[in-house]
């Protein structure tokens, strides 16, 4: 199995950056694309940004476009999420998540998620 684990949230005025991490660990063979989504309360839960392999390739919400940054460290098996001018809107649960293979089965690739980590924007 794959565990992922967020971390980096936490309380933050308007205008402020975190920066979320997402690490990989376990029975890892290989991770394919990653991504972020956020869930605020009484809201689906959306797409923030994904990122491919090899980084090549972002794709954005254009709620966080030119404000967040997705990037990872395939060496770390590691993501990212750079998130700079927050805005209360942004206020919610932030999830990772990861298509992988394991070492135990390498040709299937499963999607895996993090358990969300909590970021919080005041005005």
């Amino acid at each position: 199995q794959v565990q992922l684990v967020e971390s980096g949230g936490g309380l933050v005025q308007a205008g402020g950056s975190l920066r979320l991490s997402c690490a990989a660990s376990g029975s890892i063979f290989s991770i394919n694309a990653m991504g972020w989504y956020r869930q605020a309360p009484g809201k689906q839960r959306e797409l923030v940004a994904t990122i491919t392999t090899s980084g090549g390739s972002r794709n954005y919400a254009d709620s966080v476009k030119g404000r967040f940054t997705i990037s990872r460290d395939n060496a770390k098996n590691t993501g990212y999420l750079q998130m700079n001018s927050l805005k209360p809107e942004d206020t919610a649960v932030y999830y990772c998540n990861a298509v992988a293979a394991t070492a135990w089965d390498t040709r299937s690739f499963n999607t895996y998620w993090g358990q969300g980590t909590q970021v919080t924007v005041s005005s």
